[in-house]
């Protein structure tokens, strides 16, 4: 057995052992890597790819033009790496169905930050619920600075009319990393609501992601 089929077993008996917990996230990536690459040393891409990606968290959200300009990343790579972002995505999803009431939104805010806390570029996501709070869909609204691609409330209500949806959280990203509110997220927030509230809509937050923390409009009582 070669160094680093030795290095490989070991790490997947440490793993399956109880370790996975205590294990620094280039071993987790290097266990990733195990399964796409199957012979050699692959601790030093692992350990590229959390660097140029800032962090597990980056790398599993970074885009695929990113990844791609990576040396010693290819199509399996890249599949394998939002594979699991995707899995991990829906189940942060399940327990935000499960969990999300009106007084408390942390499953979705949780769910949120899963899908858009590490993007490069503004997004803005709709969030449909029906009766009993269960998100229905989440949908990209658009991407983009919201300041310079307006968004329309009409829209925003058909939408949520064709799903049959009652309510809807209202998300978006601010790739800054500051969660800061800003005016124009206050006013176009505000004119949906009032677009919505005359069809009995309910826009139950507008929840604003940053890198390292959230801000809820609701919960700073802006809307």
């Amino acid at each position: 057995m070669s160094e680093h089929q030795g290095h490989r077993k070991r790490l997947r008996q440490r793993f399956l052992q109880g370790g996975e917990k205590a294990i620094p996230d280039y071993e987790l990536v290097e266990l990733l890597l195990f399964g796409v690459i199957p012979r050699g040393d692959v601790k030093p891409l692992a350990k590229k790819l959390l660097q140029e990606c800032g962090g597990l968290s980056g790398l599993l959200q970074a885009d695929i033009e990113k990844l791609k300009a990576i040396t010693g990343v290819g199509e399996a790579i890249i599949v394998a790496l939002k594979t699991v972002h995707e899995a991990a995505s829906r189940l942060v999803r399940e327990e935000a169905n499960t969990q999300l009431t009106l007084h408390s939104c942390q499953a979705v805010v949780d769910y949120c930050r899963a899908r858009m806390s590490h993007l490069t570029i503004e997004q803005f996501r709709l969030l449909f619920l029906d009766q009993k709070n269960k998100i229905i869909a989440d949908e990209i609204q658009q991407q983009g600075t919201i300041n310079r691609t307006p968004i329309f409330p009409r829209e925003v209500v058909k939408r949520t009319l064709e799903l049959g949806a009652t309510s809807l959280i209202m998300v978006h990203n601010h790739p800054s990393g500051d969660p800061t509110p800003s005016q124009a997220d206050i006013d176009i927030t505000r004119k949906v609501m009032k677009a919505a509230q005359e069809l009995e809509i309910h826009v139950l937050d507008h929840l604003i992601i940053g890198r390292f923390g959230h801000t809820s409009l609701r919960e700073k009582r802006l809307i």
